[in-house]
């Protein structure tokens, strides 16, 4: 019963400290969020592409020097 007690004490006090901290963290507006995420989507589909575009361009290498 007593390691039960110490367990929601413990439990406690960590929601506490998260509520603490979580109070000082500075929450991006709306705008810079959309902005963000354009940003890593674009770049994620630059990468992609390019990506996509060396591995067909090496597929075919590999392949004409196979045959």
């Amino acid at each position: 019963m007593e390691r039960i007690k110490e367990f929601l004490r413990t439990a406690q006090q960590f929601f506490r400290e998260v509520r603490v901290e979580l109070k000082k963290v500075t929450w991006p507006s709306r705008k810079e969020t959309i902005a963000s995420t354009s940003v890593v989507l674009i770049t994620v589909f630059l990468v992609g592409f390019y990506l996509g575009v060396v591995d067909l361009g090496l597929s075919r290498l590999i392949k004409i020097f196979l045959e």
